[in-house]
């Protein structure tokens, strides 16, 4: 992504009055309009990763997907589920209220009456929070549709194809283990028109039965010894318990009625199996609607429990799979900060530096409204950047005063030593990108960098962040032949050097950095904090106003101004902080 490619911020603006455009155009039943929307300003949100927003067009895009096309049922819900994740990753509630009205209304146009009345209360009770109120209109409206449809649908009984159908539609793309055992119980207990469904997995290193669906009760998690109750005799014997009086039958135990207050009357409880037919679970139905659970509803539950084993088994392998691909990252992760910190073992004085060149260069980029994996990968490549140092002599390395030609030669190696050693790496698409970043920190802009002489935009983008970041590390960090630069001869280097050395765009954005970030970075190297009125003090200006401000004449200074120069100063240089009482 280049700096060319993000919309200004009058689009981005412009953008969401269009959003809430396509949202006006959908409920006026104006399809095409509300597509046409979505097309126009989906990429802006996606480019500069307004996930809100984005999940609000992915949410559109979904239900629109099956208000064009009924079949396209899975790859809608796929689009809902990819709407839900970033709502909830961006914490926003109207986002999250606007994905459980539209999952309530294509519920309601498949007629699955429960999940859409689940989903619009979710709805409802999201709007109050975030007194969002205009959409309640429009979830009341709904809620009124399915009360007429659902005096309908409970004067007749339910087709088990289409319960059947239904709930292998809803599982099937489902990967959350909590979600699909909510799901498969909500969807069982309105097939088998019974007044409570709980959905149990057995967990066998344990010996236990758990779930997180009680429906009617609380939706905390259950837990219990796989040798004790109904559930547990079905999955050690595999049996089905068909109980049409629980209190005059010896195998039912009515002590967990006597703690909640529930009067159970019918129990329905049937093993679930996987696809190699193997017990991972077990079905605990319970008081059917109107008398006995008959044979017709045990052969509807074996049918249902065949696509949910199987369902269930590929999400616990899903979940399975997550874990150790988290264990791989936390191994990973640690594998590189100890390369990186095998360099500052090498050279105590340069210590901490590949921390802070990563610490600016993912301001930078969060600046430049990058994505989360585009800023990890940028990330990596800083931490790793000096890697190729490795294989510098000592002499060099640490050498205090001015390098010769040879020893200056024998140091800019180190960065196609670093080439060579990361490409040593079994690499994944994205550690590619992170050699190529890491090897091209010392190009330069106009191409008189090295080692490969690239220039311009042929210099990865996070080459030319990581060129910024690095140099400026280097010249406000004390090194073995002088002392920090003055700041602001530091910044009229980078501004001097850009379009040259430097991304002059790279330059702008680093130079338009809150005051308060940059300190944050400064303090690492002594382990230090900034007071928080200082920090308050600082975050209302940039780079670029220190810059300014500096460049006055010193006789025309204000107090605030003069202030603003001192508490930067202070902190830049960390020797003075303590003695002169700034910080805690």
């Amino acid at each position: 992504m280049e700096l060319t490619e993000l919309p200004k911020e009058d689009d981005l603006k412009y953008s969401k009055k269009l959003m809430i455009s396509a949202i006006k155009e959908f409920n006026l039943k104006n399809y095409a309009m509300s597509q046409q929307i979505i097309d126009d300003i989906e990429p802006s949100f996606k480019a500069t990763h307004y996930d809100s927003y984005m999940s609000m067009c992915l949410a559109l895009r979904g239900i629109l997907l099956y208000i064009d096309d009924k079949n396209n049922y899975e790859n809608a819900l796929s689009l809902l589920d990819d709407a839900e994740y970033l709502a909830k990753y961006a914490d926003n509630h109207d986002a999250k209220t606007f994905v459980e009205y539209i999952l309530g209304c294509i519920y309601e146009m498949e007629h699955n009456l429960r999940l859409a009345e689940l989903h619009l209360q979710n709805a409802k009770n999201l709007a109050f929070k975030s007194d969002n109120l205009n959409i309640l209109d429009k979830i009341n409206e709904v809620f009124e549709k399915l009360s007429s449809i659902s005096k309908g649908l409970l004067s007749n009984k339910r087709d088990p194809l289409v319960a059947l159908v239904k709930i292998g539609q809803t599982v099937s793309a489902e990967r959350d283990v909590d979600v699909l055992l909510r799901v498969i119980a909500e969807e069982t207990k309105s097939a088998i028109q019974a007044d409570r469904c709980t959905v149990f997995l057995y967990d066998k290193d344990r010996n236990e039965l758990w779930s997180k669906v009680a429906l009617g009760i609380e939706n905390s998690e259950l837990r219990f010894s796989a040798d004790k109750g109904l559930a547990a005799h079905c999955v050690k014997t595999g049996e089905t318990i068909n109980i049409k009086d629980a209190y005059n039958d010896s195998r039912f135990n009515p002590d967990v009625d006597k703690s909640t207050g529930y009067k159970t009357k019918t129990i329905l409880c049937m093993p679930i199996k996987n696809l190699q037919q193997k017990i991972i679970g077990a079905f605990q139905v319970l008081n059917k609607l109107d008398g006995y659970f008959t044979t017709e509803d045990e052969d509807l539950l074996v049918a249902i429990g065949s696509s949910a084993g199987i369902a269930l088994e590929n999400a616990q392998l899903f979940k399975t799979q997550q874990k150790m691909l988290e264990e791989q990252k936390v191994v990973f992760e640690s594998f590189i900060e100890t390369l990186a910190a095998s360099i500052d073992a090498r050279d105590k004085i340069t210590s901490g530096h590949s921390t802070r060149v990563r610490m600016y260069s993912s301001l930078i980029a969060k600046a430049m409204n990058m994505t989360e994996r585009q800023v990890a990968i940028i990330e990596k490549a800083a931490t790793l950047h000096d890697i190729g140092k490795i294989g510098i002599r000592d002499s060099v390395l640490q050498k205090e005063g001015r390098l010769t030609d040879e020893e200056y030669k024998h140091i800019q190696s180190h960065v196609e030593l670093t080439h060579d050693i990361l490409q040593k790496i079994h690499m994944s698409d994205d550690f590619k990108k992170v050699t190529e970043i890491a090897c091209s920190h010392h190009e330069k802009f106009d191409g008189s960098g090295y080692y490969r002489k690239l220039s311009g935009l042929d210099i990865p983008l996070g080459g030319r962040i990581l060129a910024v970041a690095d140099v400026f590390d280097a010249i406000t960090s004390k090194r073995h032949y002088r002392d920090k630069m003055p700041i602001f001869k530091v910044m009229n280097i980078l501004i001097g050097d850009s379009g040259t050395h430097f991304d002059g765009d790279i330059v702008k954005v680093f130079m338009g950095l809150p005051c308060d970030k940059i300190i944050e970075v400064f303090l690492t190297e002594n382990h230090l904090e900034m007071k928080k009125e200082d920090k308050t003090f600082l975050s209302q200006y940039t780079m670029n106003d220190l810059h300014d401000t500096m460049a006055l004449d010193p006789e025309t200074l204000t107090d605030i101004q003069q202030n603003f120069i001192s508490l930067f100063n202070t902190y830049y240089y960390g020797h003075e902080i303590i003695s002169k009482g700034y910080l805690e």
